[in-house]
């Protein structure tokens, strides 16, 4: 199939208990409910496949359209999508929690991908921050502060500003902290071990289940912060910030001022907005762009002018 114009998105949107309503306040989207968490902006994962709204293929998830148009994405291999774009809305603290790698997530859990991420700081409160870590030297170390509820001694706590990223491989210890607003790029999972969640109850008064022991088993102790090494390089209409260019992904941050034409060397591009407006033009077809607008330029789709005053978060597969 040769498709010649983005492939535009309807997100899906998951309710948590830490939630809030910032998704319909800053971004305007039509949420579910008061304590709306996440928007899957693009994703091909089975608990929440975005849908596409426009050209041929409308009406139609991702997943169908990675099995069932592989030449959209350069031919890329693997069952399944690799890559899952959020936007969080941290009302409250998420719980303490890591992620598994590949090969542990395939081996316990069925899973075809472990969970590495990264986020980009969209918005937060003054005197915001993360966890990101902990001071455990030894793992005999990390499980007696477990045991011993040392949650203060053991957590490493980061302020954080808005425009900040971070990396987070499989295996780090994090939370983010309520007050927060990130654009989440991760491994196409929804596998979660929490360590820690404040005893906090649901609704219905219960406790959230807690995954202690495999979370001992994948958390990678000594802490080790992953090296930060943006590439920044300016062409005309464009500013891009090269964040991260990890072994799933690669993620830049762009800025378009005016026109911007992309003749594009990878195989397909996912692309957020998260402010401003503007267009895109492919041919003789032209798009709007504005703020909340998730879409894929698909590998068949080789140029491209974008025209506006935007922001946007763009990343890429760096899967065979």
């Amino acid at each position: 199939m040769y498709q010649n114009e983005p492939l535009f998105l309807n997100p899906e949107f998951k309710d948590r208990l830490w939630g809030g309503t910032k998704l319909r306040d800053v971004f305007g989207y039509t949420i579910p409910s008061e304590t709306t968490g996440e928007c899957w902006g693009i994703s091909a994962h089975e608990n929440g496949p975005s849908e596409v709204r426009n050209g041929p293929l409308a009406g139609k998830k991702l997943n169908e359209v990675w099995e069932s148009n592989r030449e959209l994405f350069g031919h890329e291999s693997g069952e399944h999508f690799p890559l899952l774009i959020k936007i969080l809305d941290a009302d409250r603290d998420l719980s303490v929690q890591v992620h598994p790698d590949d090969t542990y997530a395939r081996e316990m859990e069925g899973e075809n991908y472990g969970k590495t991420e990264c986020w980009y700081i969209i918005d937060c409160d003054p005197g915001s921050e993360i966890i990101f870590g902990h001071h455990a030297q030894t793992k005999e170390s990390f499980e007696q502060m477990i045991e011993d509820g040392e949650w203060d001694q053991l957590l490493r706590r980061v302020p954080i500003e808005p425009g900040e990223f971070y990396f987070v491989p499989s295996g780090t210890i994090h939370a983010i902290g309520a007050g927060t607003m990130i654009l989440e790029t991760q491994q196409s999972s929804d596998t979660t071990y929490r360590v820690y969640d404040y005893d906090r109850k649901d609704a219905n008064g219960n406790t959230r289940e807690l995954h202690i022991e495999r979370s001992i088993d994948v958390s990678t102790i000594p802490h080790q912060d992953p090296p930060f090494h943006p590439v920044k390089t300016e062409e005309n209409g464009l500013t891009q910030i090269q964040l991260v260019n990890s072994d799933y992904f690669t993620v830049y941050r762009w800025e378009v001022d005016g026109e911007y034409a992309l003749h594009s060397d990878h195989p397909y591009l996912l692309v957020s907005v998260l402010s401003g407006e503007g267009n895109i033009t492919s041919g003789e077809a032209s798009y709007s762009l504005n703020q909340g607008d998730h879409f894929i330029i698909p590998s068949t789709m080789k140029e491209c002018h974008f025209e506006g005053d935007l922001e946007m978060i763009v990343s890429k597969s760096n899967k065979e």
